[in-house]
């Protein structure tokens, strides 16, 4: 799935697709309610539906070893409202 400039994912608003990796797109966006800068994985509907796939995707966002991220996971399709 590709976000255009603009999608709005819940309070976030796509700016740029930033990378591409096996699991998902990462794409640079703002929080509008906080006025910050974020970066979204969005993982491709096979992967979201592969309950082994997404565990681990879940397993190492859990594992954020920067100081500077900060994971928030939210998962499912009622984000993309």
């Amino acid at each position: 799935m590709t976000l255009a400039s603009g999608t709005r994912l819940g309070p976030y608003e796509v700016s740029a697709k930033i990378g591409v990796g096996g699991i998902g797109e990462v794409y640079k966006a703002t929080d509008t309610n906080l006025k910050r800068a974020v970066a979204i994985k969005v993982l491709p509907a096979s992967v979201a539906r592969n309950t082994e796939r997404l565990a681990r995707f879940q397993r190492e966002a859990a594992r954020t070893p920067s100081p500077f991220v900060w994971p928030e996971i939210k998962l499912g399709p009622g984000h993309m409202d």
